[in-house]
């Protein structure tokens, strides 16, 4: 039905985009790597030192220092980009928390920060810019969810079921936007070595560094793709365990962990 699901980007020079999460990891990754091609680009997180050093990289970046958790932060913030880019082109959320627990680990209190921080935040980032990507006519929206939100995985109580939720509410702003000229981009990596995977004890298959991790999203997101997910020789497995009958999944899954 679709040649593309968004515009195709045939160049970035120029592009104005904010990358929330980019301290570290597959966000400032994505910063480094798409500076370099000309855009403009902002980048945020709560560890201001870190944000600096990725800033300093490139002089077409600058940090902008945001709590995701802090709600009038969000504004001020938005207000400070208008007044140097004079809007946002491209917001990509790539902020997470993640911890490595069984059901019977869940502390309700981590749980409900990490929910916040990995959904909440995304529902204050479009409150904020969504309207005047509305009044402009074009623009997107990326969101870094996970393959962990494909199914029940072991090891993934409270950051699975986040990301189930990214998966979900990126259909519906797909479903919204789309007529409306906006385009939305879905992002399902499998593991990438960053500092939230280095929790885990257990051996990750096709681990990818985070500039891999960067240059497959850039691809996907230039060719105007809805999902992005990578790598695929990982992701189309358990894409097919997707459709297997739970009585499978639920064999194999009890199988991965001790």
């Amino acid at each position: 039905m679709f040649s593309s699901f968004n515009a195709p980007v045939k160049q970035w020079a120029g592009k104005r985009i904010w990358i929330i999460g980019a301290s570290s990891g597959i966000g400032a990754a994505m910063a480094q790597q798409i500076a370099q091609q000309g855009a403009q680009v902002a980048i945020s997180a709560r560890r201001v030192e870190l944000l600096q050093q990725v800033a300093s990289s490139h002089d077409s970046m600058f940090a902008l220092p945001l709590d995701v958790l802090d709600q009038a932060a969000w504004a001020t913030a938005y207000a400070q980009i208008v007044e140097r880019m004079g809007g946002v082109d491209l917001l990509l959320f790539c902020a997470a928390d993640y911890r490595p627990e069984r059901t019977w680990e869940v502390k309700p209190e981590l749980a409900a920060r990490t929910l916040q921080i990995n959904v909440g935040s995304v529902y204050s980032g479009v409150a904020t810019v969504l309207p005047e990507l509305l009044k402009q006519g074009h623009g997107g929206i990326g969101i870094v969810a996970s393959v962990a939100g494909y199914m029940g995985l072991p090891n993934a109580s409270v950051y699975g079921p986040s990301k189930a939720a990214l998966i979900n509410l990126a259909e519906i702003l797909y479903t919204d936007l789309h007529p409306r000229g906006l385009d939305v981009y879905l992002i399902n990596p499998g593991f990438v070595d960053t500092g939230l995977t280095a929790k885990n004890s257990f051996y990750m298959p096709a681990l990818q560094t985070t500039q891999q991790a960067a240059a497959a999203i850039w691809s996907g997101i230039s060719a105007g793709k809805f999902e992005i997910h990578f790598p695929r020789r990982f992701t189309q497995v358990l894409k097919f365990i997707q459709l297997l009958p739970y009585s499978v999944r639920f064999f194999l899954m009890t199988r991965l962990v001790p």
